[in-house]
C-alpha cells in the first residue's frame, strides 16, 4: 500500500525517540504542572504533531532539540496549550448544577443578603461554557441587581481569547443548554450564537497557571476547579488545595470533579454528599487562613 503524502508527512512529524519522550514529559510537567504517564506517548505524538508541521520542522525530535536550546516563549506555550485538554459544554454534568441551584447558590445568596455581592471562581474555564453557565443560573435566581464577579482562568491565553468573545457555535449551544435560556441569553450572529451583554459583563477572563500565588485574586464565595487536579502530580494537588482554601471567604464552598478528592491531601476540608453531587467546605473560622505554600 502507498501512503499518501499527507500521511506520510504526518507519520514524519511524530517521529519521537523514547529519550525525548521522557524529555518532552518532563518540560510539561515543568511548565504546567501536568503529570503525564508512561502511556500517554500517543497524546504527545497526536496534539504536539500539528506544531511540528505548522512549525515546519521535520518531527517532534527537533521540536525537543529547540525546546533544549532555549526554544522561545510562543513555542513554550504552543507545547504546553496543545497538551492543555479544553472539553467543556453548558451546565456539564446536571448533577452539580442542580446542587448549585437548590443548595450551594441559594445559601450563599441567603448568606451574602445584605451586601448583595458574590465572587466566584472557576479555574481552569477553557472556552467560558462553565463561569456563563453560572452567570445565567445568578441571573435565573433573581440576583438582577446584585454585584457580581465571576473570574474565569485557564492557562491557554488562546482559549481565554475564544472566551471573551462569547461567541457558540450551534453545535456547543446544543451541547447542554437548555432552549430557553438559549432564546433568552444570546444573539443569532450568522453562524454562531453570541452571549447577551448582561451576561457577558458578569465574567471576566484572565490567565493563571494554579501552582501560582492565589492570594492577588482575592476572596472567593465559590470556587469551581473541576476535573482538574485528576491531571497533576501530589505535591501539585497539595499546593493547589492549600492556595483554593486560603482564598476562599468564610462559608465559601469547593466544588471538585466527580473523581476528585481532597481525602488525604487537605483534610481542612469537609465533604458534605447533596444528591448525586459533593461539596467541600471549610470551618468558618479556618477559611480564611492563608495557603501554607
Amino acid at each position: 500500500m502507498t501512503l499518501s503524502p499527507n500521511r506520510e508527512l504526518s507519520e514524519a512529524a511524530a517521529t519521537l525517540t523514547t529519550e525525548n519522550c521522557l524529555f518532552l514529559r518532563q518540560f510539561i510537567q515543568r511548565e504546567s504542572g501536568i503529570a503525564l504517564g508512561d502511556d500517554k506517548e500517543y497524546l504527545l505524538r497526536s496534539r504536539l504533531s500539528p506544531i511540528v508541521i505548522q512549525e515546519q520542522m521535520a518531527s517532534l525530535n527537533e521540536l525537543c532539540e529547540r525546546i533544549r536550546k532555549g526554544a522561545g516563549k510562543d513555542l513554550r506555550r504552543l507545547v504546553v496549550e496543545a497538551i492543555t485538554t479544553h472539553e467543556t459544554l453548558f451546565f456539564r454534568d446536571a448533577s452539580v448544577f442542580e446542587m448549585l441551584s437548590t443548595s450551594i447558590l441559594p445559601d450563599l445568596i441567603k448568606l451574602r443578603g445584605q451586601s448583595k455581592e458574590l465572587r466566584i471562581w472557576s479555574a481552569a474555564c477553557s472556552s467560558g461554557q462553565e463561569p456563563y453557565s453560572i452567570a445565567m443560573l445568578l441571573r435565573e435566581l433573581g440576583c438582577l441587581d446584585w454585584k457580581i464577579e465571576i473570574v474565569g482562568t485557564d492557562i491557554s491565553s488562546k482559549i481565554l481569547e475564544r472566551a471573551a468573545e462569547a461567541k457558540f457555535l450551534q453545535i456547543e449551544v446544543n451541547r447542554g443548554l437548555p432552549s430557553k435560556l438559549l432564546l433568552k441569553y444570546f444573539e443569532k450572529n450568522g453562524r454562531e450564537w453570541r452571549l447577551t451583554d448582561n451576561i457577558r459583563k458578569m465574567v471576566r477572563f484572565s490567565l493563571f497557571d494554579l501552582r501560582a500565588d492565589m492570594r492577588p485574586f482575592g476572596f472567593f464565595d465559590l470556587v469551581l476547579c473541576r476535573n482538574v487536579l485528576i491531571y497533576f502530580d501530589r505535591e501539585s494537588r497539595r499546593k493547589i488545595l492549600a492556595g483554593i482554601r486560603g482564598v476562599l471567604s468564610p462559608g465559601g464552598y469547593l466544588l471538585l470533579g466527580s473523581s476528585e478528592t481532597t481525602y488525604d491531601i487537605d483534610n481542612s476540608f469537609a465533604r458534605r454528599e447533596v444528591g448525586q453531587a459533593s461539596i467541600y467546605r471549610v470551618p468558618l473560622a479556618a477559611a480564611a487562613i492563608s495557603p501554607a505554600l
